[in-house]
């Protein structure tokens, strides 16, 4: 054992021995290698690191925990706005949702005011049709009442009556049947349940350019030889050349007319609507007219040159009352050459 100790340190002398006989330049070759090792040694974990930085979310813990919550009573909303206001909103043609507040000052002043009787009392929502006018507060053509719960804050209410408008009154009947309002609501529109009976004059179209395309629809043409076309035709020609405004060339007596290049025609007519109770007996210049089933009315009437005068008459079918009103309309027609 010691002979091959002598031996490994007699070795490693030698190799010392043979270091120290490499020139300075080598030696300086030899530390350059050794730190460029060292070096690419290192770029492997540099690596390691930074791709494993890209997923770092912070020191892991032990457990879950659940962060801090506000208290639910304080993220809820106010039970009120301490102020007086009852808004109606449409949800179809026959139902509104309507929701309400009001102030604690005016409940003491009721309270105030009317003493016992206003423990007694039943609240109300009352609403009105007010279809067609400018309401004051009186001249509704009709109102009823919904007994409601006031602590409830909101209420849906079925109007039965598409295509009105209505406007609604928040308040309380007493013992002795008075309704005391606290607050009234917007104007709101039901909608129609059905196609408009509203004409609107972008869409309306004269009756012979009706007829004309309508000819042509079904096979007529404008040029046509058969009976029937023939029929459809001459009645086009009375159409124009009666009741409207043309534009026409005169020729001498015996020569057959010529329709111009160039020609215009032009006509008029009124649209009178209005509402009423669906039970009354309603009149146009004398004439009776259908009301729908909401009471509700349309009619479409020539207008010739001149002063018209429509008197409307509704006749109650409960009480022994007649109500007129007569629009006066005049037209006047100026041709220019």
């Amino acid at each position: 054992m010691k002979a091959k100790r002598n031996a490994r340190n007699a070795k490693g002398a030698t190799a010392k021995k043979a270091v120290r006989r490499v020139p300075a330049a080598g030696r300086r070759v030899i530390r350059s290698t050794k730190r460029l090792l060292r070096k690419v040694q290192e770029i492997p974990l540099q690596e390691t690191h930074v791709a494993e930085a890209k997923f770092y979310t912070g020191p892991a813990t032990s457990s879950y925990q659940r962060p801090a919550v506000t208290p639910v009573e304080q993220r809820e909303l106010p039970q009120g706005y301490d102020e007086d206001v009852l808004v109606v909103q449409v949800r179809d043609p026959l139902w509104t949702h309507v929701y309400w507040d009001l102030r604690f000052k005016t409940w003491d002043e009721c309270r105030a005011r009317y003493n016992a009787d206003f423990e007694k009392a039943r609240w109300t929502l009352r609403a009105y049709d007010i279809s067609f006018i400018k309401f004051d507060g009186t001249n509704a053509h009709r109102f009823f009442d919904t007994a409601i719960d006031v602590a409830a804050r909101n209420w849906y209410m079925n109007l039965g009556a598409p295509g009105t408008s209505w406007c609604l009154d928040l308040g309380f009947i007493l013992p002795d049947g008075r309704f005391v309002t606290i607050v009234r609501s917007n104007v709101v529109s039901l909608p129609l349940d059905g196609p408009s009976w509203m004409t609107d004059e972008e869409w309306m179209i004269p009756d012979d350019a009706f007829r004309r395309l309508y000819g042509m629809s079904v096979g007529l043409g404008p040029n046509v030889s058969s009976p029937v076309g023939r029929l459809w035709q001459e009645r086009l020609k009375r159409d124009v050349s009666s009741g409207a405004v043309t534009s026409r060339v005169s020729s001498p007596v015996g020569k057959k007319a010529e329709r111009p290049s160039f020609w215009l025609v032009v006509d008029a007519e009124l649209i009178v609507y209005g509402a009423t109770e669906p039970d009354a007996a309603v009149s146009v210049q004398g004439k009776p007219i259908r009301l729908r089933k909401d009471g509700t009315f349309t009619l479409r009437t020539a207008l010739p040159d001149g002063k018209q005068e429509i008197p409307v008459v509704a006749r109650s079918a409960k009480i022994d009352e007649t109500r007129t009103i007569t629009p006066i309309v005049t037209r006047r027609t100026t041709r220019t050459p």
